[in-house]
């Protein structure tokens, strides 16, 4: 738990103006009933009258300057566990204030700054600290809703003992807590087309074995001049080096459609918010897996970015969550900047997380399609989010069978979604490819 030092309280030219601003409402109310009792002292000539103007106007500028010459150095600590949680789970936060004069200290408040999604500011008082003594409290903070949130800067108030002035002393240091969608645990199922090549040859291409079996390429500057491969050489009349192949290696893509088009409802009962932990889920599914994944959005967004390597499991799947938790609805209406980044290397596994589709749409990811190995989609009624499917079910329902079909068509594994549906059943129906609109697919 790291400490910080808060800035030492002292007087000073301004000190006594400090201690006015920090007057409390008791405070201004005996500073007022002070004066206007020594101005009515003044006027009908009453000395006792004044004598008790004069006390009640000095007791509030006494605690006021008493207060702000106390030499108080204080240092604080925060320590959060974890740093990233669960939509709905909830974090702890430790605060540790540590005495670091040689006076005790009087009366202390802390109020540490928490954003309102996180639950109201917590506030501690302590009474007394030991010269180089500390103290210890916590408190806990939860979000049904993803995202990043700051906490701190703690405030450290200093009161006198009449409660007449409180000073604010700030430290600066503050703390992040990232709430991420939330991860249901998905089955292992068996997908066609997930596995693909890395380096010059792709799956297709890879030798089995034996030297006359090598695909060999021609020549370029800076080839080491031991992979040449002399038959070949001779056979097309220029030199030509073998192929650098490399083990296989799982590939997938996680689709995640973020148009404000195509999701309707709001909160986190939203089809968006389905969507994204859907993604997330799926996401952290493969990486367990051993595939190298990677998020694509319709904004041609791609985690991690081309030629970014991920040290670990851990740190790979920390890198899709954190990304997802501050992931927004975006105010394009295409796929085109997905299927450009696909175009660059889509090939391996493609699951793709789906609002509602036009026809240009449909048409573009007819095309993404031909670039994988594989794909899933996953595609939701958004209808049944906004609660419309009591105006024409039978006419929506065609609707969404005609997406499907046609998804189907250009060879897609489309798993149709409902409000309510859970994750996992689907996730298992996609090994079999049968799921339709109408199954049932509860908890």
């Amino acid at each position: 738990m790291p400490r910080e030092a808060s800035p030492r309280t002292g007087g000073g030219p301004s000190a006594l103006k400090t201690g006015l601003h920090g007057l409390t409402t008791r405070g201004r109310a005996f500073l007022a009933a002070g004066l206007t009792s020594a101005a009515c002292a003044y006027v009908f000539g009453q000395d006792g009258l004044f004598q008790v103007g004069v006390l009640l106007a000095v007791l509030p500028l006494a605690s006021a300057l008493m207060l702000v010459r106390t030499r108080y150095r204080v240092a604080s600590g925060r320590r959060l566990t974890p740093h990233r949680v669960p939509a709905g789970q909830e974090a702890r936060v430790n605060l540790r204030l540590d005495n670091v004069s040689r006076v005790p200290t009087g009366l202390l408040l802390l109020e540490d700054k928490v954003p309102y999604v996180l639950g109201p500011r917590p506030r501690f008082v302590l009474d007394r600290v030991e010269p180089h003594g500390y103290r210890e409290v916590s408190y806990r903070v939860r979000s049904d809703l993803r995202g990043r949130y700051p906490l701190g800067p703690l405030q450290l108030r200093l009161a006198d003992p009449f409660g007449m002035c409180e000073l604010t002393r700030s430290f600066a240091a503050a703390d992040t807590l990232t709430v991420v969608p939330q991860v249901q645990p998905l089955a292992p199922v068996r997908l066609p087309g997930d596995w693909s090549g890395q380096g010059e040859s792709n799956a297709h291409a890879m030798a089995l074995a034996g030297d006359d079996d090598v695909i060999p390429r021609e020549y370029r500057h800076g080839d080491d001049l031991r992979r040449v491969h002399w038959k070949s050489t001779a056979r097309y009349g220029e030199l030509m080096v073998r192929r650098e192949e490399q083990p296989l290696t799982a590939r997938a893509t996680v689709l995640l459609d973020t148009r404000e088009t195509g999701h309707r409802g709001s909160g986190p009962a939203s089809s968006f918010e389905w969507a994204v932990s859907c993604a997330a889920s799926v996401g952290v599914h493969l990486i367990e897996r051993g595939y190298r994944t990677r998020l694509l959005t319709d904004t041609g967004v791609t985690v991690p970015e081309p030629g970014t390597a991920t040290a670990g499991v851990a740190e790979a799947a920390g890198l899709l969550l954190d990304s997802l938790a501050v992931v927004e609805q975006s105010d394009g209406g295409g796929l085109g900047r997905a299927e450009e980044a696909l175009r660059l290397g889509g090939e391996g596994l493609l699951v793709a997380i789906l609002g509602t589709l036009d026809e240009e749409q449909l048409t573009r990811l007819s095309r993404l399609r031909r670039r994988a190995g594989g794909a899933v989609a996953f595609l939701l009624d958004t209808d049944t989010w906004a609660g419309l499917r009591g105006l024409a079910p039978q006419l929506a329902d065609e609707d969404v069978e005609q997406r499907v079909t046609r998804l189907r068509q250009a060879g897609w594994t489309v798993l149709p979604v409902r409000a309510g549906d859970a994750l996992p059943p689907l996730w298992r129906l996609a090994e079999r490819g049968e799921a339709t609109y109408r199954d049932e697919v509860g908890p």
